[in-house]
């Protein structure tokens, strides 16, 4: 009996720590919507490493990747991206951290893809609130 209870807690944090994970990625997909760098970078915990092109590029604090961001948007209106979206590929919690799997594309006006792309995630639980720790973005 002990067990299951044990088994019944695990099952309830992992929902609770999934919707809440869900939580965290619509508000970072709504800050590439709304070009807003401070709400993408609110979903980082310092410091973060990002990997693309297989190079692995060091934040430190949220100046140096807001920084980044804000190039990252300029590059997207350029390429008159409106809208981001995401599906989950997998997904697993493991205590305090997480690892997150998202196919992404981002749209044109008309709905056309303008770029898709690979992103995993490796989360980790600071404070109540799930944070962005490291990204490796597939080329």
């Amino acid at each position: 009996m002990e067990h299951e209870n044990i088994q019944v807690a695990e099952d309830a944090y992992e929902e609770e720590a999934q919707a809440a994970i869900a939580e965290l990625f619509e508000a970072y997909r709504a800050g590439f919507d709304d070009y807003d760098p401070h709400a993408i970078a609110d979903c980082f915990a310092f410091p973060v490493t990002i990997w693309q092109f297989g190079r692995g590029t060091h934040f430190a604090d949220e100046e140096e990747l807001l920084e980044n961001i804000e190039k990252l948007l300029e590059a997207l209106e350029k390429e008159d991206v409106v809208h981001s979206d995401f599906e989950v590929i997998s997904a697993h919690v493991s205590g305090t951290t997480a690892l997150v799997s998202l196919a992404w594309s981002q749209d044109d006006r008309e709905d056309e893809p303008i770029l898709e792309f690979t992103c995993h995630y490796h989360l980790m639980l600071e404070g109540e609130d799930w944070r962005i720790a490291m990204i490796v973005n597939e080329a």
